[in-house]
């Protein structure tokens, strides 16, 4: 590789262009180039919380461990800079086995200092200056999954996610933090899309023993709303990603109890949420209870509580709780409960007729995914095919396209020129579920879209 290339990993670095930076690294780059202040590249990654060539470089053989001048190394600021994305995309493998105990402990160390200091009191420590840090949330990933506060005061910046860097730090270095311990770490962070709830849930969903689900449970009646709240959230991922465990049908019978005690209104609406998730005999009941709640918050859960198992269909209860709901004051709420209906065939039409009111609405949110719901929908009216076409002028080029997707499942003639009004997506959307079916469409009807 010569020294002009690696002049480019550092340009690719610097801008920010992962694939570059991959395709350097796949030609022999090497990993580990410095950068303008002869530090390695993967520094400069980190430093700029990029997440994508932080990754790209790790993967590439960047050394995470590598010693800098200072006695630090690039995990080391990454820990330090307080955001869980850019510390496990620099983590690699195995660091358990990778790094010594004494290294561990540093880094514990690093993590637990800003997480129990704060972030605003350590930067203040650190640089000297008084008062307020500035302060905004920023997305931590790149898919803006999770949300973490960066703060700023002296020239320095951090982010306030040592709290779930200490959290992963601890599960890879196979340290069992207590439950309770973990719990309260999520619990005292207000907002649930920080990192720190996941990175606390993840540990937690590892955990099978009969100790931890009643350390847990135990959370149900703790006096701080938070733990309760934290406790549903937990709840509703365990049945989304781990619903055939052992305790299953105890977390069911325990959600299922804990919504026919539950007071308070936005709890509940946490609790039939997660509840929804589990394949339990007292959902429809439970959804029959709610259906008539006076808050929309519960409302809008209670639809979930009706999906029959595979192959089963909707009780007449439960079929008329729906109808209701499809015609309900609240927009969200219509728009779930038609998510349901629109599968059975006796509620296909009123569904289907509050789906175009939906998608004919000012509101860009409902509009979409009503959108989306008619363009799939087994209802083949030209009442349909005509709203769909009537979107193709929507703003939004999401709606368009899902509109031209329903054009094409319905073999409709109008499929090539609604299929050309979208192409302006870009190179992006090549691989889209909705674009191979343009092909599809083509390859039947022996048409080319130009364009």
């Amino acid at each position: 590789m010569s020294g002009s290339d690696d002049r480019r990993l550092v340009a690719a670095v610097r801008a920010g262009d992962g694939d570059a930076a991959r395709e350097l690294l796949e030609k022999g780059a090497d990993p580990d180039t410095p950068g303008v202040d002869g530090l390695p590249v993967l520094c400069a990654a980190v430093g700029a919380y990029d997440v994508v060539v932080a990754d790209v470089l790790v993967q590439g053989g960047a050394d995470p461990d590598r010693v800098l001048p200072d006695g630090t190394t690039p995990l080391w600021w990454a820990v330090d800079g307080g955001s869980p994305a850019v510390c496990k995309a620099v983590l690699g493998a195995e660091p358990a086995l990778r790094l010594s105990e004494r290294a561990r402990e540093r880094l514990l160390s690093l993590a637990r200092t800003w997480y129990e200091t704060g972030a605003a009191e350590e930067l203040r420590r650190r640089t000297g200056v008084k008062g307020p840090a500035e302060t905004v949330r920023v997305p931590d990933d790149p898919d803006a999954f999770h949300h973490v506060q960066q703060l700023s005061l002296g020239g320095l910046l951090v982010r306030d996610g040592h709290g779930g860097i200490l959290t992963m730090l601890e599960r890879e270095f196979r340290i069992p933090t207590p439950v309770d311990e973990l719990v309260t770490r999520a619990a005292v962070e207000p907002d649930q899309d920080h990192p720190v709830w996941w990175e606390v849930i993840s540990v937690l969903l590892k955990r099978r023993g009969a100790g931890t689900w009643s350390a847990l449970a135990s959370h149900r009646h703790h006096p701080d709303p938070a733990h309760r709240r934290f406790l549903a959230e937990y709840l509703r991922c365990r049945g989304v990603l781990d619903d055939f465990h052992p305790h299953a049908e105890q977390e069911g019978d325990f959600l299922n109890t804990w919504a026919a005690e539950e007071t308070d209104t936005e709890m509940l609406a946490k609790v039939l949420e997660a509840l929804a998730e589990y394949e339990h005999s007292g959902l429809e009941a439970t959804g029959l209870r709610y259906a008539v709640h006076p808050d929309a918050r519960v409302r809008q859960r209670v639809p979930a509580l009706f999906c029959p198992l595979e192959d089963a269909s909707l009780t007449p209860p439960a079929r008329a709780a729906l109808l209701a709901l499809i015609g309900d004051q609240d927009t969200e709420v219509r728009l779930i409960a038609s998510r349901v209906a629109v599968n059975d065939d006796a509620l296909l039409t009123p569904a289907v007729r509050a789906l175009l009111m939906l998608a004919e609405g000012p509101d860009a949110g409902p509009q979409g995914e009503a959108t989306a719901l008619l363009a799939s929908c087994r209802d083949r009216t030209p009442a349909v095919a005509d709203a769909l076409v009537a979107l193709l002028d929507a703003d939004d080029p999401l709606i368009c396209l899902e509109a031209a997707y329903g054009l094409a499942l319905r073999d409709d003639p109008r499929t090539a020129e609604a299929y050309e009004r979208v192409r302006h997506l870009g190179v992006g959307f090549t691989d889209d579920h909705r674009w191979s079916k343009l092909w599809d469409w083509q390859w039947k009807n022996g048409r080319a879209v130009t364009g």
